[in-house]
């Protein structure tokens, strides 16, 4: 090969690196274009795909068990686990779910019919505390106790009322939901069916290097099954022991009370005693004193240990998230996307940390 030659290569080589640059950045933005076309296609079915993948990703386990019972047949054992799922999880929920919105529409009416007045027992509560307290009461926001009476009433009535709204808008749209339901079911079937292969496929195709994209997924699954698992479980329990709490010392709509208490337990530094604990103080000022001992010990005793119990066994290593954390993004996430940012919300949480980590170590190895 002469010299003339190589000014020509060279020049040949940079055209073609130019024109790889401009085909790879064409390929970039026609998945951008297409991925956003897909959601927004999918859009009114993204709670059933996001239900579908956490409950893959959280009974993979059990499948690759059934999976072991039956080897080589990934449809049956794929179909034995969706069975599991639908008996022990999805139809007691449903049966949980229409008892509480049974008692929330009870609560509703006996609100409007005014059997049931919050005011009233916000009125006892405040004339049986120290006429100090009252008076700080009285003092802290409010131009006069009335005002108080009336805003409490006020938003306890509203929220009743967007309870009981959604409730019947349940029923209104009962068609949306089954069909919802059997998209989440038919979509779990197949990924725990080939959930071993979507699942590196993924991780294969993100644009990051191997290490880190495994990284990245590892910490993925570990934080949905420590939120499902440990967060969820956990709460579930909470709440069905506040729930015969209040059945015990007579409250009425004990279920509903305890799925409140349910999810207030999914808030660290919050808890359930956010929703025993009033009730408590509201068993002392009317003179319901073995009610609100019951109550009390109950909460701190029964309730407040289950976490310290449950959860190092359902969880089994640390996702590496601090409490306040997971307090604001499990709140935003409610806000935000509802039910789903119980999970949503943490996970985002976490990967934003361990993005964070995986970037100073590189920065420390380059600069080492």
């Amino acid at each position: 090969m002469c010299q003339a030659q190589l000014p020509e290569l060279a020049v040949a080589g940079g055209t073609m690196l130019a024109r790889r640059r401009i085909e790879n950045g064409g390929l970039i933005a026609f998945l951008a274009l297409i991925t956003i076309a897909l959601i927004a296609t999918v859009f009114s079915f993204l709670g059933a795909l996001l239900s579908a993948a956490l409950a893959a990703i959280l009974f993979q386990p059990l499948f690759q068990r059934m999976l072991a019972r039956w080897p080589g047949r990934r449809n049956l054992a794929a179909a034995i686990t969706l069975l599991i799922i639908t008996v022990a999880v999805v139809i007691p929920a449903m049966i949980i779910a229409s008892l509480v919105v049974d008692q929330a529409t009870g609560v509703y009416n006996r609100m409007r019919s005014g059997q049931i007045n919050f005011a009233l027992y916000f009125q006892q509560v405040h004339d049986a505390l120290p006429q100090r307290l009252q008076g700080l009461l009285d003092g802290a926001g409010f131009n006069s106790f009335e005002r108080a009476q009336t805003r409490i009433s006020q938003a306890m009535s509203s929220s009743a009322t967007s309870l009981a709204q959604r409730a019947f808008s349940i029923g209104a749209n009962a068609a949306a939901f089954l069909l919802s339901f059997g998209v989440a079911l038919y979509v779990t079937f197949f990924l725990l069916r080939d959930g071993e292969r979507i699942g590196p496929a993924i991780v294969e195709a993100l644009p990051l290097q191997p290490d880190v994209a495994e990284r990245l997924a590892d910490k993925f699954v570990a934080v949905v099954r420590a939120t499902i698992k440990g967060s969820g479980v956990v709460a579930l329990v909470q709440g069905a022991l506040g729930a015969a709490t209040f059945a015990i010392v007579g409250l009425p709509a004990a279920i509903l009370w305890g799925m409140l208490m349910a999810i207030a337990a999914l808030l660290p530094a919050i808890g359930p005693a956010i929703i025993w604990g009033p009730v408590a103080i509201y068993l002392l000022a009317t003179g319901a004193i073995w009610q609100a001992m019951v109550v009390v010990l109950s909460g701190v005793l029964v309730i407040g240990l289950a976490d310290n119990i449950l959860r190092p066994i359902l969880v089994g290593r640390d996702t590496g998230i601090p409490d306040w954390l997971v307090l604001v993004t499990t709140l935003g996430g409610i806000d935000l996307l509802g039910l789903g940012g119980i999970v949503i919300g943490p996970l985002a949480g976490a990967l934003f940390i361990t993005g964070w980590q995986i970037l100073t170590e590189q920065r420390q190895e380059a600069q080492a």
